[in-house]
């Protein structure tokens, strides 16, 4: 069975991101995928410190949340980050999160390959600005994106508002449905013999070269 890991950017545990979230693992469930939710919590989260340890270790080096859901991450098919939106862009939390995941994940392909989508809540607006910038993370790490019926985003300022939106509510499942098509095509892929691509070797260069 696929397994979708679900993680909650928001400080509050049971709220509009949550309500976003849980429509998504409801929608999954019914298509017969797995899925964890994982919460950020309230306490900050490390950012990167650029020490690039984990370019050789594959571990950062602060033991917390980002290494545990890395170890998840390595046995799930894809994740799902959801986020309130905070003055147009995402929070702190889920940045300084993604910042560590992602970095720390580029050593080996725990990532490569495997479906990725975000969602974000807001009251009013900055949906978008905050939306674009949470799939960067995933465009940049050869992971496949999944998209739904619209922007994956839900309106409103407390959980009930959230469950008045029809049509980001909609768009949720729509998303879920569509993560778990994905997932089945990928693992079809598999059987039949088709294998991930082998990348070559990263070329940095700097804008002054």
């Amino acid at each position: 069975m696929s397994k979708i890991l679900l993680i909650n950017g928001s400080p509050n545990e049971k709220g509009c991101t949550y309500t976003a979230l849980a429509e998504i693992a409801a929608t999954l469930h019914e298509q017969g995928v797995e899925t964890e939710m994982i919460w950020l919590g309230k306490k900050p989260v490390q950012d990167c410190i650029a020490c690039h340890s984990c370019m050789k270790t594959g571990r950062c080096v602060f033991a917390d949340i980002v290494n545990e859901t890395a170890d998840k991450l390595a046995a799930a098919d894809g994740l799902v980050v959801g986020s309130p939106v905070y003055y147009g862009g995402p929070t702190g939390f889920i940045t300084s999160f993604l910042d560590r995941l992602t970095f720390s994940c580029t050593k080996d392909t725990r990532m490569h390959g495997k479906v990725a989508a975000s969602i974000v809540s807001c009251r009013r607006g900055g949906a978008t600005a905050a939306f674009d910038r949470l799939n960067k993370y995933f465009q940049m790490s050869n992971m496949v994106v999944v998209g739904s019926q619209y922007w994956n985003q839900v309106h409103g300022f407390t959980p009930d508002e959230v469950r008045k939106d029809l049509e980001g509510l909609q768009t949720m499942r729509t998303l879920a449905r569509n993560i778990a098509w994905i997932t089945k095509c990928i693992e079809a892929g598999r059987q039949a013999g088709i294998d991930y691509p082998t990348h070559e070797l990263v070329t940095m260069t700097n804008f002054i070269d």
